[in-house]
């Protein structure tokens, strides 16, 4: 290659900087390609300020984004994707959440429940005025689908023992709706790629991409 590549890597609910995948990726593609990750804000509004200043300032070739990050990642405009894990039903499912946790003690009981790991993780607030926000968020990101006449690479990797399919928080039949049936594959993992598909199948889809 006859320059540097930049892969932006959006993590997951509770992901961060430190997050595994994007980690293992640094370690194992070619040094002309660099992958950058950084922990953005829960709040939908303010993590989609900050990685549009991120595009800004870092210009990548390739956007990934992994699990309820997906939707922050097709929200990027004028680059391809890659999704990990797509989690296209979570964000119905956090604006229900947000009139729950109007219930007292729900929003303390959820923050025990989604406790991110230690090292540099997004924070989690599940709060009414935060959670509400998704719903719109996920309009928005439809906008910049195939369906919606975007001309946007995308593609998805999805688990075939990914527990989160089982309540519609991934879902392929919506995924196949808005990005069309040949947009997408198998592996046999779970929602968190394992390893060894990390180093063989992403690896390669990045190289192709980046070719």
């Amino acid at each position: 290659m006859s320059s540097v590549k930049t892969v932006l890597y959006i993590h997951g609910m509770g992901g961060g900087a430190s997050s595994r995948i994007p980690s293992i990726l640094s370690e194992t593609l070619p040094q002309e390609i660099r992958v950058v990750v950084r922990t953005y804000d829960f709040n939908p509004v303010t993590g989609r300020q900050q990685i549009l200043s991120w595009v800004e300032e870092l210009r990548p070739d390739l956007v990934i984004g992994e699990s309820l990050g997906a939707i922050q990642a097709i929200r990027v405009r004028g680059v391809p994707h890659i999704l990990v894990s797509p989690s296209l039903g979570a964000p119905a499912r956090m604006y229900a959440l947000g009139f729950l946790t109007l219930i007292p003690g729900l929003s303390w009981l959820c923050g025990k429940i989604w406790k991110p790991r230690e090292g540099d993780r997004q924070q989690l607030r599940f709060n009414f005025g935060t959670l509400k926000l998704y719903k719109p968020h996920f309009k928005d990101a439809l906008a910049n689908t195939p369906a919606a006449g975007s001309t946007d690479y995308f593609f998805a990797f999805f688990g075939t023992h990914d527990h989160y399919r089982r309540n519609g928080v991934v879902s392929v039949r919506l995924w196949e709706k808005y990005f069309g049936p040949d947009s997408h594959c198998f592996y046999k993992g779970t929602h968190f790629m394992e390893e060894q598909y990390v180093r063989t199948i992403l690896k390669q889809k990045i190289l192709l991409l980046l070719k």
